[in-house]
């Protein structure tokens, strides 16, 4: 019997699949724990909708951040630290910081763990930071820092 899975299940593969399983497996076990559903024409149809329409949603997202990405190129994020002798600030930028300051500066929304530091900014300047909005698309941010008066 043909199944197409509603979940990953270890053995048999992956969401989304079509795979053959014996008549009992699926009777006993596949159908009654909603792993799957059986593989009739309105159910082949109704997954080649849902696959289409996750195609469209992720280019739709991919587009949002390819946008968002110019958008951040554009802009820079000034953040105030106090320091001592040689330009040494007191402490370190943070992913926390610095999103807050895109918030209350751009007005963008960025999540902290998105912003990626390579090593943490302990020195007064302007630096280049990654953003990474999604697996494909890396955006750069400039983060000045300067002494807090």
């Amino acid at each position: 019997m043909k199944v197409i899975l509603l979940e990953d299940v270890k053995s048999l593969g992956k969401k989304g699949e079509i795979v053959n399983v014996s008549d009992g497996y699926a009777r006993n076990y596949v159908l009654p724990k909603k792993l799957g559903l059986e593989a009739n024409s309105a159910n082949m149809n109704d997954l080649k909708l849902q696959r289409a329409n996750a195609d469209k949603m992720a280019q739709e997202r991919l587009e949002a951040a390819q946008e968002l990405s110019k958008v951040l190129e554009t802009k820079e994020v000034t953040l105030k630290m106090k320091s001592g002798e040689g330009g040494r600030a007191f402490g370190s930028v943070s992913s926390k910081e610095i999103a807050s300051a895109v918030k209350t500066q751009c007005g963008l929304e960025l999540d902290k763990k998105k912003i990626q530091l390579p090593e943490a900014i302990k020195a007064l300047g302007v630096y280049e930071v990654s953003v990474r909005l999604h697996p494909n698309v890396t955006g750069k941010l400039k983060v000045k820092v300067v002494e807090d008066q």
